[in-house]
């Protein structure tokens, strides 16, 4: 028996323009509204998986460890991953597994905290953290664009603690766990991990920010934070392909509202939210 429920690691705010690439603000703006900076509000959904013995959290959100400066660009607001887990009843020690889909802040900030000492420790102390070598090497030496995303006290100070682990960058599917497998995909950053989650009848994607939300199942709506924008829309267009043939659910990280959704076909070949809902504690 596996289980999965949502773990809300707070808001936040980006601009619905970076957000949107190349669309309109004429179109998107009435999807998700922007203020009056042009920033929109959007989620840091965790997951957490429990199967067997394991407790397994999927990302963590941004975290408390940067500053008040750093803060004010992106307006964080409402329960971090620490907190939701604890109002579900959930401790920070019982967390077996941490899986890091990539190194930007608003995945992985709250992988690691400062204790009373205002030392940088994991707060998952009992955790095993996964990420993969080639996209750990990459976001240790960045390239200029993307260099203000990967934050290196948010993930270094994992392996020199020793609680940083890495799985097979492979070019197919890699098997994980039971039921689960990851999918490397290079558009959004390079070898960013999707959860492909399989018991059963029930599949789901775990998507990150290959889709990052609903709107984002529309083939070009691709995030100009994308290193390729190109290969981005041919991963999309595979996920989404299976995701019809197979009837795999999606898990939106950053969508305000939906959790997860089932994807259809038009008969115009577009693809679109067949239906969305929520993914509040789901047995599989």
């Amino acid at each position: 028996m596996m289980q999965i429920r949502t773990v809300e690691a707070g808001m936040f705010k980006l601009d619905g323009g970076a957000m949107f690439g190349v669309v309109p603000k004429r179109m998107w703006d009435r999807m998700n509204p922007a203020d009056d900076e042009n920033l929109c509000v959007w989620t840091m959904r965790s997951i957490l998986i429990e199967t067997g013995d394991r407790k397994i959290l999927v990302d963590t959100g941004i975290g408390f460890k940067q500053g008040d400066k750093f803060r004010s660009h992106f307006d964080p607001h409402g329960p971090e991953v620490e907190a939701s887990l604890s109002e579900q009843g959930i401790g920070a020690e019982e967390i077996t597994d941490v899986f890091i889909t990539h190194f930007h802040f608003d995945h992985v900030g709250g992988a690691l905290m400062h204790d009373k000492k205002g030392r940088i420790v994991p707060t998952f102390p009992n955790a095993t953290y996964w990420s993969n070598e080639p996209h750990y090497d990459y976001a240790f030496a960045p390239n200029p664009r993307e260099k203000a995303s990967f934050l290196l006290e948010n993930f270094v100070p994992l392996k020199q603690q020793g609680v940083l682990k890495f799985i097979d960058y492979q070019k197919e599917d890699v098997p994980w766990l039971p039921g689960l497998a990851v999918r490397f995909v290079e558009g959004h950053t390079d070898a960013q991990m999707l959860l492909l989650i399989d018991q059963h009848d029930k599949k789901y994607l775990y998507a990150a920010d290959l889709i990052p939300s609903k709107w984002h199942i529309r083939l070009p709506y691709i995030m100009a934070y994308d290193m390729q924008p190109i290969l981005t829309l041919e991963e999309k267009e595979r996920v989404l392909t299976e995701c019809v043939e197979e009837d795999r659910m999606l898990i939106f990280e950053h969508d305000p509202v939906t959790e997860v959704g089932s994807i259809q076909r038009t008969p115009q070949g577009r693809f679109q939210l067949k239906e969305g809902g929520t993914l509040s504690y789901v047995g599989i």
